[in-house]
Order: structure tokens, then sequence, then C-alpha cells
């Protein structure tokens, strides 16, 4: 509730109802150019599990018709697909994507600036994909453009007043250096219409971008419920710093006062790229759908199947489907970093 305003808002959980998911299509020129056939293959399969279920929104170069058809053939309802030829530098939607609120029960999309991850790569065309989309007419919802660096991936609902996010994220200097700590949590609560914002100070994956989104880190199951990336392995490289995230989420407390419920996420094995760099996989980027949730797996059979076992619980009454995105971390990114949500309603 903005007090001052009397207005309404609600930023929802993902597991609110949904009208469509957003995708940006890969460039066969662009950063997976190397490996683009396989890229294709994970976006092919990672689309037909969204148009299966509700509709999807792809922003895409020249051939539009020609991916549709593509799409159709792998088993994408043709009614559930809006394909738009927009302009774009990256596949990144989570993070140029519009931002779903509900003010005073009407949607309305946030579209915050992206300037790649605090300006480590070119982002002028990311940045126009919502504002393009909406003249385009995706969506009927307006457009609301807030001069704020912002993205999708660095905040996490539970849709009843609570924003989980890490404090190296949103407070890079890279993001919004004329604001502090306190200016930036007064702003997303007026935005969000928030109660309260947690903020975790420890958590990473290596070769990650984005300066450690929470998306790749810890997760809303539910209003009560929170799964997170583990690591049990002393010896690996991750184990303390997510052995101090999971001390602080231990020491989280929902709005009633009730610690929540941990679930944590087995780490993959380390992969690698053909440099010897190690890439961020991790399953707590998952994306949750009308019905479903998708998981990334990374062709690690023992903690793919355990990180599936882990997540099912969670989420009684969705099918939980795991998709190979091992292509996708190539260029540091997973599953719920290529997708965005628009929400339908508020619960």
């Amino acid at each position: 509730m903005i007090a001052s305003t009397g207005v309404s808002t609600v930023l929802p959980a993902e597991w609110a109802p949904q009208s469509a998911v957003q995708l940006t299509w890969p460039r066969p020129d662009g950063d997976f150019a190397r490996a683009f056939d396989a890229v294709e293959r994970t976006f092919i399969a990672i689309a037909v599990a969204i148009a299966q279920r509700e509709p999807l929104i792809i922003a895409c170069g020249p051939g539009a018709e020609d991916l549709r058809r593509r799409l159709i053939g792998a088993g994408a309802p043709a009614m559930n697909l809006r394909l738009y030829e927009v302009p774009a530098n990256d596949v990144w939607a989570r993070d140029h994507g519009p931002i779903t609120v509900f003010r005073d029960a009407r949607p309305l999309h946030l579209d915050f600036v992206f300037n790649g991850w605090g300006g480590k790569f070119e982002a002028s065309l990311d940045n126009r994909i919502t504002q393009r989309l909406a003249e385009l007419g995706a969506w009927p919802a307006p457009v609301e453009s807030l001069d704020f660096v912002l993205e999708g991936g660095g905040i996490e609902s539970d849709g009843l007043g609570t924003l989980l996010t890490t404090e190296r994220c949103l407070l890079a200097p890279t993001r919004n250096p004329q604001f502090d700590k306190a200016q930036i949590e007064t702003k997303l609560k007026s935005w969000f219409g928030l109660q309260r914002v947690l903020w975790l100070r420890h958590g990473d994956l290596i070769g990650d971008d984005t300066d450690g989104h929470i998306d790749t880190l810890a997760r809303f199951c539910n209003e009560r419920t929170i799964a997170y990336q583990a690591c049990e392995d002393r010896d690996d490289a991750h184990y303390d710093e997510l052995k101090a995230m999971e001390a602080e989420l231990q020491a989280l407390r929902t709005l009633d006062g009730a610690p929540y419920r941990l679930v944590p996420l087995p780490l993959p094995r380390a992969i690698h790229d053909d440099e010897g760099r190690r890439l961020p996989a991790g399953y707590a980027n998952f994306l949750i759908l009308n019905g479903a949730v998708l998981v990334p797996t990374y062709g690690d059979a023992d903690s793919d199947a355990r990180a599936l076992a882990r997540l099912r619980p969670c989420f009684p009454g969705r099918e939980v489907v795991g998709i190979d995105c091992r292509p996708l971390i190539a260029q540091y990114g997973s599953l719920h970093c290529v997708t965005m949500q628009i929400s339908s309603a508020i619960r």
C-alpha cells in the first residue's frame, strides 16, 4: 500500500496466474553463435513446454513465420504463439522484460532501465524491448517506464509484501550509485507495494555475470517455503559463500514470525567452458508456470534427479519438468534468466 496516495500496489508471486511468458529468441550472429544450433534446441524445448500450458510471447529477429512453423512442428499449439520481430542484443528476458504489478487490482508493466548488468555488455536494444512489444500490441496492460536500473532476476516476491534480494546486486555501484540502501529500499516498497525487503549479504555462483541475482540462489516456492542453492562439498569453491547464505536464510522469518521451510538444492558437478572457466550451473533458476515448474538440468544424472525430487513436493498440483540447459550456461545464464512471466491476477 502506498499510503500517501491511497493506491494499492501488489507484486505477485511467480505462482500467481499468468497470461503469458516472454522469451527473446537468440540471434544466429549473437553471443551464442558458436553453438547456435544447440542453444536453439534448448529454446525450442522451453518454448514448447511453455506454449503447451499458456500463451508465449517471443521477441525475435527477422523470420518470425519460419520460427512459428518450426515451433508448431515441435509441438507448440499455434493458438498460444505470439511472435514479434523486435531487435535485441541478447536473450535474457528476465532482466529486460516487464515486471508486472497490480495497481488498484489492474495490471501494469514496470519497465526499468537495463544497462547490461552494470555496463558489462551492450544493452541499448534490450532496454527498448518492453516498450517496443507494447507498441506492437503484445499485451493490453499499460507500461510505465522508470529511471532506475533493476533486473527481474534480482528480485523475488512472495506476493504478500515481502521481497527477497541481494545486497551485492541491488547495491552495486554500477547500478544506481546515487542512492544508498535505505533510499533503494524505500523506492522498492513504493513501486511494489511492499511491507519489507529481506536482504542477503552472501551467496554467489562462480561465472555469474549478474552480481548475485537472487534467482540463481534462493526462490520462494510458496509464502512459507524457500528453495535455495546449497553446497555440501567442503572442497568446492562455493562452499563458504553458500553456507553463509544458508545461515542467513535460516535466520529469516515469515511475516507472522515463523521460520521459513528451507529446501536445499544440490549443486551439480562443475561444468567448465573450453577455456577452463567454471560456468554458473544451479537448480534455483527454475520457472513457475500455470500447472508446471520448468527446472534446468545439466547432464548430471544424480544431482538432476535429486533436484527434481526435492522440488516436486514444493509445488503440489504442478508438473515438475527438467530441461537440459547446458547450452545456456555457456553464456552464464539458465532457464529462469531467459524467461519473464506476465501475471494475470494477484494470486
